[in-house]
């Protein structure tokens, strides 16, 4: 059961993968952050915060759009990454390592839409320590 953002393994990964790209767009040149770099670290910031968001309306419906933003932010940071990586910004081995961590949050990612409950359905109130917010994610924890 997913109760806390600590133990949603999509999230942990994604947040991961945006202090990876941080620490690689802040060594950029100035013209390179404001053009690429901010779109880039924007993106991948969005798959993280958008899964959180989701989970923080504890509700299925909502949770499953945010989850949805988060997979498109994910295609988005795929985009920024290939054109870094066009443009000279990130080396081969670091657009293969992001490339890597992108395909498997991604697949974690549909695996957490395709576990969410009916969307017609509210979550559990607020969480509680007798309740759960999304029993069919177990695949999910860390």
């Amino acid at each position: 059961m997913i109760t806390t953002l600590e133990d949603f393994k999509a999230y942990n990964l994604a947040m991961e993968i945006a202090e990876e790209v941080w620490k690689i767009v802040m060594r950029w040149g100035y013209f390179e952050k404001d053009t690429v770099g901010k779109q880039f670290v924007k993106a991948v910031d969005s798959i993280g915060s958008n899964l959180s968001e989701g989970l923080g309306r504890y509700h299925y419906r909502e949770a499953r759009n945010f989850a949805h933003y988060s997979r498109g932010s994910l295609f988005e940071t795929k985009t920024w990454l290939a054109k870094s990586l066009n443009r000279q910004l990130v080396t081969q081995d670091q657009h293969v390592t992001i490339s890597s961590k992108l395909e498997v949050v991604g697949r974690m990612i549909n695996a957490y839409i395709n576990s969410i409950g009916d969307v017609n359905e509210p979550f559990l109130p607020y969480p509680s320590d007798e309740g759960e917010l999304m029993p069919n994610a177990q695949c999910l924890m860390t």
